[in-house]
């Protein structure tokens, strides 16, 4: 029995059920694996149900505002996937007529859209042998094959790609994917995988070698960089607060916020915040009372970089102009440490 064969029958035996597994549809295949990127499945299932409850139809998607796409998207993190989802959503419908593209070529031109998401689409869609690489995969090739190439080196996508390709087959693409990706995600495990009932264990390079543990092979990780961020709740008499969008590119861009100085350190007195050359003068000369609200930083890692975030009250009889009451703040997409913030302060 072929690799292929045999992974093709573990897959039919041990397949989890997932509703994004239930349809070919394309716009439901694209919508679950941005959805999926960088996530957790027991995470990305609620978020794939209220998108399809949401915008059953990619026309429904492409209709909605950014704001509205991106407070269904709130939570979830790596809000590029959800504008560039939009984008995509639009530029199918006013552009090709509400048509998915149908290659792999035109699929990998669409914004969001990588190697691994337009290899995903065409073999599951339509039917087009191209395999997909993600950490699943490149886990369990490298065990299998003993590749030694660092999995986040310049040429790793492009050896696996080749390796995983040369075992596709023109028959059932899109189900040798998926069985790629649950083999690694259930039995190659990245910790104690099932090495003892694995169908392959005869010829894995890393198991008769007793090398498991070490593949696949990644080289250091990328130096972690620390900010310090201090949001300016300031609100007026009437509980109306400044409340705005994120411009500036990077993180959480288009989200809204509370006015957001970012220091070189923590900020432990209201004498250091107000001393900071960056805080706004207008609250300077408004503001009645500042007061730290949290006893101390609320720490947010993200990929490469750790937050230590602080959350100042400011208070005015003043009343503020372009403001929003405090009901209406609920409406607005936000980052994970402001909705935190909201659930507990507010």
């Amino acid at each position: 029995m072929s690799f292929t064969q045999k992974l093709l029958l573990w897959y039919n035996e041990n397949k989890r059920s997932f509703l994004w597994r239930e349809s070919q549809d394309p716009y439901k295949v694209w919508l679950s694996e941005i959805i999926l990127q960088q996530t957790r499945t027991e995470q990305g299932l609620p978020y794939f149900k209220r998108f399809l409850n949401a915008y059953p139809r990619l026309g429904d998607l492409a209709l909605a505002s950014e704001d509205e796409v991106l407070k269904l998207w709130q939570g979830l993190g790596y809000y590029s996937r959800a504008r560039n989802l939009h984008f995509t959503a639009q530029f199918i419908h006013n552009k090709l007529g509400g048509i998915f593209p149908n290659t792999f070529e035109s699929l990998i031109e669409l914004k969001g859209v990588g190697d691994y998401t337009a290899s995903a689409i065409a073999s599951i869609s339509f039917g087009i042998p191209q395999a997909v690489v993600d950490g699943n995969v490149y886990r369990f090739l490298s065990r299998y094959f003993g590749i030694e190439t660092p999995i986040n080196s310049t040429n790793a996508h492009k050896i696996f790609k080749k390796k995983a390709m040369n075992m596709i087959g023109d028959s059932h693409p899109g189900t040798f994917n998926q069985a790629m990706m649950e083999f690694g995600s259930l039995h190659c495990t990245p910790k104690k995988p099932k090495c003892s009932t694995c169908p392959f264990s005869k010829n894995c390079v890393a198991l008769n070698q007793n090398k498991i543990s070490s593949f696949p092979v990644k080289t250091s990780r990328t130096k972690i960089k620390k900010r310090y961020f201090n949001y300016l709740v300031v609100s007026d008499y009437q509980d109306y607060y400044v409340f705005e969008k994120r411009s500036n590119k990077g993180i959480w861009q288009n989200l809204y916020q509370f006015p957001l100085l970012e220091s070189t350190k923590v900020l432990k007195s209201e004498k250091t915040l107000v001393a900071h050359p960056n805080f706004p003068k207008k609250f300077s000369t408004i503001s009645k009372t500042i007061k730290l609200l949290n006893s101390s930083p609320v720490i947010h890692k993200l990929s490469h970089q750790i937050l230590e975030v602080n959350f100042w009250q400011i208070k005015t009889k003043m009343k503020l102009n372009n403001s929003v009451s405090k009901e209406s703040i609920y409406q607005f997409a936000v980052p994970v440490v402001i909705d935190d913030f909201l659930k507990k302060f507010f």
